[in-house]
């Protein structure tokens, strides 16, 4: 994507998750007139660096480990410009999936933050990392992200999520909302040919890989008291160790459930009665399918938080928001074009999403 006439500027996308990853895809597909390149989050700390380097410790962030496997043949099976730890150019932005650590290279850099998906609950570590001003990460999950205020502009999914980011710290006039690229278009997941349907779906969390409590036998329990005899469907997370989940569930969910280590999740929550989840963004998706879902979080604060739908045009509109900042350095809301008819490939299938 990088032989198209005379590029504007180079551009660094730090991916994560391959959630994160196919959004920032997403989003520099949008851009095909800059000089688009990729890097694994990293970060210029020390003890971290030496831990990826020697342990395992950090296998199951973002930074190392299968993260960091899954994400990069993602990038080469798409013949994407990988430029790990962004040393082989100089960028005019960098655009980051999350903003709880920004390399020194980078504080003097324009950059960009896209939210990925819902943030972790704000707890008692949150709260004293907030406000001894200690750095966002060692919180040891993403209940900060989005608020430390150290990128130029912050794209969000909604009006409640700058709303939520406002009162954590970031400040409101860098926020935009844009929607969230993977969980702005829910409808198009109903025509899909997942073959199981009416089951009730659990999606689960890493919790335990990520360092967290968790009660697994009694979330499942809860889980097969919801389905009431109906059958269950179990979407583990792609960051669990597969062998415990399995095993659990065959303890203490009835012989017929069916569990998914992998697959589409969108396109079984599509297909679901109901949805049952922890602390996973895919309850967005269930939510705007109008499926009655259950999660960890207050259900009102969903609703408030819950991600725009406008077709699939958020990666478009950050896009844009990129493209200002860059040539103009303006940072204001996007605006709707009705004469622009967004192309995009999806699946396999070319869907035009008029705005």
């Amino acid at each position: 994507m990088a032989e198209i006439g005379i590029m504007k500027g180079k551009i660094l996308f730090i991916t994560g998750s391959l959630n994160q990853t196919s959004q920032m895809h997403q989003i520099a597909q949008q851009l095909p007139d800059y000089d688009c390149w990729f890097s694994q989050f990293f970060t210029d700390w020390a003890l971290p660096n030496a831990l990826i380097k020697y342990t395992k410790l950090l296998d199951n962030t973002i930074a190392a480990g299968r993260f960091k496997l899954n994400s990069e043949a993602y990038l080469t099976s798409n013949n994407l410009q990988i430029d790990y730890r962004g040393l082989k150019n100089a960028y005019d932005l960098v655009v980051f999936c999350t903003d709880l650590h920004v390399p020194k290279q980078f504080h003097s850099t324009k950059k960009v933050f896209v939210q990925e998906g819902m943030t972790d609950k704000y707890t008692v570590v949150s709260k004293i990392v907030k406000t001894l001003s200690l750095p966002a990460a060692l919180t040891g999950d993403t209940s900060l992200n989005g608020s430390t205020n150290m990128c130029d502009v912050y794209c969000v999914a909604s009006e409640g999520y700058k709303k939520h980011f406002t009162a954590l710290g970031t400040n409101a006039g860098k926020i935009i909302v844009t929607g969230m690229p993977n969980y702005d278009y829910a409808e198009q997941h109903l025509e899909n040919n997942f073959p199981h349907h009416n089951y009730v779906m659990v999606a689960t969390t890493d919790l335990r890989e990520t360092f967290r409590k968790e009660d697994r036998p009694a979330f499942i329990q809860e889980s097969v008291k919801i389905a009431n005899g109906r059958k269950l469907l179990f979407k583990l997370h792609p960051n669990e160790n597969f062998a415990r989940a399995v095993a659990e569930i065959c303890e203490h969910a009835p012989n017929d459930s069916i569990v998914y280590q992998a697959g589409n999740t969108n396109h079984m929550i599509a297909n679901c009665a109901e949805l049952i989840t922890q602390y996973s963004t895919v309850v967005y998706v269930g939510m705007a399918l109008g499926k009655k879902v259950y999660s960890y979080f207050d259900m009102e604060k969903l609703k408030q938080l819950q991600p725009i739908q406008n077709g699939g045009m958020s990666a478009f509109n950050i896009a844009q928001v990129c493209r200002n900042y860059i040539e103009f350095n303006e940072i204001h809301p996007v605006q709707k074009n009705p004469y622009y008819q967004l192309m995009r490939v999806f699946k396999g299938l070319v869907m035009a999403d008029n705005f």
